[in-house]
C-alpha cells in the first residue's frame, strides 16, 4: 500500500484528500478543456472544503467568481431597473426604447413625472426625450431636471405645451450643464417662458446646441433681448424658431428685435429662420437685412403672416441676393402690395438654389404670376402655392408653365380654376405631383371627370394628399368617376367636405368610394363633412374601414344640419373661409 507521502507527491495536493476527490479528479483528465469548466463550478463547493487545486487555478477561478458575482449582481440591477422602465411605459400605451422616449400626449401628472425621473438612472444611453403636451407637468420640472446627471447623452429635448413657468426654467437652465450634447431644444407653446423667464437659460445652453424652438412662447421685447445672447453663444445654431410671437416687435424704440437681429451675424451656421407672426413691420426689415449678408448657409427664410411687411419689403429684398443658397422663402399673408411683388421679382433670379416661393393668400400676387414664373428657376421649383390669390384666366394660364416642375399644387380659393382645370392638369408630369389642393374652387363635374382621366393614365400615381373639399357645385356622375378611375395607390390624405351651413346626399357615388378602398391601402384619413348618407351607406363604409387605421371625418347622422355642423367643429364658419 502506497504511503501518504507518495500519494501526496503524485497527485500534487498539500492534504490528503477524499475518495470522491480522486475519483473526481480522474473524471477531469479524461475530459477535454472546454467541458471542464462546467464541471468545475459543480465541484467548486468540495474542492473550496478540501483546498485543493484544480489544474492550478484555484486562485484565478476564486477571483473570477468574485468579479462575476459583483458583474451578474450589476446585471441583476439593470434588469431590475429596465422592467420598472418597461412596466412604466406600458402602463402609459408606450413601448420602451432605450435610446428614445417619447411620452407626448400621455396625460402625464406631477407624480409621474417623479417616477419618470427615478427610472433616468437605468436609461444611459438616452439619446431623445419628448415629453410635450403634458400640461399636469407644470411647475414640477425640477423633479425631472435634477436626475439630467444619469442622462448626459441626451441630444434631443423636447417640453412643447407643459404649462412651464419661469421656476421650470430656472431649473431647466441650471440642469442643462449636465448635457453637453444637446442639439435640439424645444420648449414650444409655453407662454410661461415669455415675460423673462428666458433669462434663466442665459449662459447655460450648450455650444452643441444646434435646434431653439420657442413658438408661441408669448416672447416679449425683453426676452428678444435674451434671446440675442443666447444665439450669440450658439456657434453651431442652425434652426432658430421664434414664430407666432407677436409681441416680438411690439416695443417702442425697436431695441429688442434689433439686438436680436444684430445677433444673427455671430449665427454663420443659420440654415432655417422661422419668423413667422411676430408682428414684423418695415423697420424690422431693415434690422433683419442688415445681418443677411453675415448668413451664408441660410436655406430657409419664413416670414409670413407678418401683414405690417406690406409696402415694405423692399428693405429686404435689396440684401436677399446675399442668400445665395436659399431653397424655401415664405411670404404668405403679408398683404404684399403690387410694388412688394415686383421688388421681389427683381431679385428672383439671384436666387439660384431656390425651389420653394409662397405668396400665397396675397391678392396681388395673381396680377404679377406671369413675372413670378419667368423669374423663377422653373426647373428647380418643387413648390408655388398660389391658393388665394385672385387669379384670373391670364395668370392661371401663366401658372400652367410651372406646374410640370412642381411637386405640390395649390390652386384652392380660385373661382377661375372652375372649368378650366384641364389645362393644369394636362400639364402634369406622371408621378411627379404629392399633393393637389383645389378647395373652393368651383368645379365642375367635367373637372372631375378630367381628374378621372388623369387617374387612368397614371400621372396621379404618386399623390398622396388630393384636397377636393368646398366644392359641391360638381354633379354626382363627377365623383362616381373619380372613384372608378383608379390609379391612387398611393393616396393618403383626401378631403371631399362640402361648406359648413350645407349639404348633399352622397349615396349615388358612395358605392364608387366604398369600391374604391380596396385600392387605396395608403389612406389614413377621409374627410366627408356635410355630406348625408343613408344608414346602410354609414354601415357599408364603417364596415369598409373596419380593420383599418383610417380617421374618418363626417357629421353624426341628423336631420339638422346645422346641429351636425356644430357637432364638428370649433370654429365658426366665417373663421373658417379664408379672405378672397
Amino acid at each position: 500500500m502506497e504511503s501518504a507521502e507518495g500519494q501526496k507527491g503524485r497527485d500534487g495536493g498539500s492534504l490528503r484528500r477524499s475518495p470522491l476527490d480522486v475519483l473526481m479528479s480522474q473524471i477531469r483528465r479524461k475530459r477535454t478543456g472546454s467541458d471542464r469548466k462546467p464541471l468545475g463550478r459543480f465541484l467548486s463547493w468540495s474542492s473550496d472544503r478540501t483546498g485543493i487545486s484544480e489544474d492550478g487555478e484555484t486562485e484565478g477561478r476564486e477571483e473570477r467568481g468574485q468579479s462575476s458575482g459583483v458583474s451578474e449582481g450589476a446585471e441583476s440591477g439593470r434588469d431590475i431597473g429596465w422592467g420598472r422602465v418597461c412596466v412604466f411605459l406600458q402602463r402609459l400605451g408606450k413601448k420602451a426604447d432605450s435610446r428614445s422616449l417619447s411620452l407626448a400626449h400621455c396625460d402625464l401628472t406631477a407624480t409621474d413625472l417623479l417616477e419618470l425621473a427615478t427610472l433616468l438612472q437605468f436609461l444611459p444611453q438616452l439619446e431623445e426625450l419628448d415629453v410635450s403636451w403634458n400640461e399636469l407637468i407644470g411647475g414640477c420640472l425640477r423633479a425631472l431636471t435634477s436626475h439630467f446627471q444619469h442622462v448626459g447623452g441626451i441630444r434631443a429635448l423636447r417640453l412643447c405645451s407643459c404649462r412651464l413657468n419661469t421656476d421650470d426654467i430656472t431649473a431647466l437652465g441650471e440642469a442643462l450643464g449636465c448635457l453637453p450634447l444637446l442639439e435640439i431644444l424645444d420648449l414650444s407653446w409655453n407662454s410661461g417662458v415669455g415675460d423673462g423667464a428666458l433669462q434663466g437659460l442665459l449662459g447655460n445652453l450648450q455650444p452643441s446646441l444646434r435646434e431653439l424652438h420657442l413658438v408661441a412662447c408669448q416672447l416679449t421685447a425683453a426676452d428678444a433681448t435674451a434671446l440675442g445672447g443666447l444665439v450669440s453663444a450658439l456657434p453651431r445654431l442652425c434652426v432658430l424658431d421664434v414664430s407666432c410671437n407677436p409681441r416680438l416687435t411690439q416695443e417702442v424704440d425697436g431695441g429688442g428685435f434689433t439686438e436680436l437681429a444684430s445677433s444673427l451675424s455671430h449665427a454663420s451656421s443659420l440654415t432655417t429662420l422661422r419668423l413667422q407672426a411676430c408682428g414684423l413691420t418695415a423697420d424690422s426689415l431693415d434690422s433683419l437685412s442688415g445681418s443677411l449678408h453675415c448668413l451664408p448657409s441660410l436655406r430657409e427664410l419664413d416670414l409670413s403672416c407678418n401683414k405690417s411687411l406690406s409696402g415694405g419689403l423692399h428693405r429686404l429684398t435689396l440684401h436677399l441676393a446675399h442668400l445665395t443658397h436659399l431653397e424655401s422663402l415664405d411670404l404668405h399673408l403679408c398683404c404684399l402690395t403690387h410694388a412688394d411683388l415686383e421688388a421681389l421679382i427683381q431679385v428672383l433670379p439671384s436666387l439660384t438654389a431656390l425651389t420653394e416661393l409662397d405668396v400665397s393668400s396675397n391678392k396681388e400676387a395673381g396680377g404679377v404670376v406671369h413675372q413670378l414664373v419667368s423669374a423663377l428657376p422653373l426647373t428647380q421649383m418643387r413648390r408655388l402655392p398660389l391658393n388665394s390669390c385672385s387669379l384670373n384666366e391670364e395668370s392661371f394660364t401663366a401658372f400652367a408653365l410651372a406646374v410640370p416642375y412642381l411637386r405640390s399644387v395649390d390652386v384652392s380659393w380660385c373661382k377661375v380654376v372652375g372649368g378650366h382645370l384641364a389645362l393644369l392638369l394636362d400639364a402634369l408630369q406622371p408621378s411627379a405631383v404629392l399633393e393637389l389642393r383645389l378647395s373652393s374652387c368651383e368645379l365642375t363635374t367635367d373637372d372631375l371627370c378630367h381628374i378621372a382621366a388623369v387617374c387612368r393614365r397614371g400621372c396621379l400615381s404618386s399623390l398622396r394628399v388630393l384636397d377636393l373639399s368646398y366644392n359641391g357645385s360638381a354633379g354626382d356622375e363627377g365623383w362616381s368617376a373619380l372613384f372608378a378611375a383608379g390609379g391612387l395607390g398611393s393616396l393618403e390624405d383626401v378631403d371631399l367636405s362640402l361648406r359648413p351651413l350645407t349639404s348633399a346626399s352622397c349615396s349615388a357615388w358612395m358605392p364608387a368610394l366604398i369600391g374604391a378602398l380596396p385600392r387605396l391601402p395608403a389612406l389614413t384619413r377621409l374627410a366627408l363633412q356635410r355630406w348625408t348618407m343613408s344608414s346602410q351607406d354609414r354601415q357599408q363604409l364603417n364596415h369598409s374601414l373596419r380593420k383599418r387605421s383610417v380617421l374618418l371625418e363626417w357629421d353624426p347622422p341628423s336631420n339638422d344640419v346645422t346641429s351636425s355642423f356644430k357637432a364638428t367643429n370649433q370654429e365658426s364658419p366665417d373663421e373658417s373661409l379664408p379672405e378672397e
